[in-house]
């Protein structure tokens, strides 16, 4: 028998807890799931649980991101089309995940049913989900850009993400209540309401970017985006905080190549939250766009701090604003501080 390395056998347990906790949650719910049958079904003890997440809900947050980054591909990606046809079929891939009144309590509802009672349970994870869906909004208007260029459509997006998130809350708590058509409808309308969207071309707070010339050497990370194992190269490297996450934008409207790489003071409970929240919504991206054949944007979640590091940037927190421009494999720039990226782009 070929005895496996340490990191093997901590990969090894840490699905066989992701798999048991499932089993778990999808059976009693997150309030009634106990970690001592998680550890009995992994065949592990509570203590080897404990080694691998820090709580029971970083090992929800965990089991849910794991699935949405698990969950199919579309096989054949959807030819560009207008927004209108990108955000009826966005809206389209959200609303067949709801359940109908005539499913039964199946296991896989139940599953994430707990997700928004845990954000909202306290601020720890509230703030950073605030800024998670705002990360959503962004990506999502950017998608809708492509496909009608010449305007920003944030606001489009938010407004579109609000009537999904509450369609889904209420598919939850009235399985049935409102016809998914019409919802796929409202959405696509909301490109004709001419939400205002201005983005001023400099933001209101930004500090300067210094020069430098340091070697930029950036471990391999995954892309959220993709699902695929990147190197950033060229462009701009956003250090961003979970307080902080959408300030990735003003580097990407400066019309700069952009690795955003989230990190966190708690990698344990936020970065799966983090993961799940792109991995949600990409999984309906992917159903109504083609991704961009060059890729302008991509979004790491660091867990590590490696990459953070690698900018230069060893202490991280939630409230981090850093960025760096890379030319040729090397640092020449730097800035910290709120328009930190903006900075980083326009040096």
């Amino acid at each position: 028998m070929v005895r496996l390395s340490r990191a093997e056998t901590q990969e090894r347990n840490r699905a066989r807890v992701l798999a048991a906790a499932r089993d778990e949650f999808a059976r009693r719910g997150f309030r009634d799931a106990k970690i001592d049958v998680i550890a009995d079904r992994a065949e592990l003890t509570r203590g080897a649980v404990y080694s691998n997440f820090p709580g029971k809900r970083a090992l929800y947050f965990a089991v849910l991101a794991d699935l949405a980054e698990r969950a199919p591909r579309p096989a054949t990606p959807p030819a560009d089309a207008g927004a209108a046809d990108v955000l009826a079929a966005f809206a389209r891939a959200w609303v067949a995940r709801l359940p109908l009144a005539t499913d039964s309590d199946a296991e896989d509802a139940r599953l994430a049913r707990d997700l928004l009672p845990e954000v909202l349970a306290d601020d720890h994870t509230r703030r950073p989900f605030a800024q998670l869906m705002r990360v959503n909004a962004i990506l999502l208007g950017l998608a809708l850009e492509r496909a009608r260029p010449g305007r920003r459509l944030v606001r489009v997006a938010e407004a579109a993400l609000t009537t999904l998130h509450g369609a889904s809350q209420l598919a939850a708590a009235a399985p049935g209540f409102g016809e998914p058509f019409d919802i796929v409808t409202a959405c696509a309308a909301l490109l004709d309401l001419g939400l205002r969207d201005d983005w001023p071309a400099v933001p209101p707070i930004t500090t300067q970017a210094q020069p430098a010339d340091t070697r930029w050497q950036p471990p391999t990370a995954v892309d959220l985006l993709t699902g695929d194992a990147v190197e950033p190269g060229d462009g701009v490297v956003t250090i961003l905080g979970l307080h902080r996450a959408s300030a990735f934008e003003e580097a990407v409207r400066a019309g700069a190549d952009v690795t955003a790489v989230l990190v966190t003071s708690d990698p344990g409970e936020l970065a799966p939250l983090a993961r799940l929240a792109v991995a949600d919504l990409r999984g309906c991206l992917d159903q109504a766009i083609t991704p961009p054949r060059h890729p302008r944007l991509r979004i790491v979640c660091d867990a590590s701090g490696e990459l953070a590091a690698a900018a230069g940037i060893t202490a991280v927190s939630d409230a981090t604003e850093a960025a760096v421009r890379v030319e040729g494999g090397r640092i020449v720039a730097r800035a910290e501080g709120f328009g930190a990226c903006h900075a980083a782009a326009t040096k």
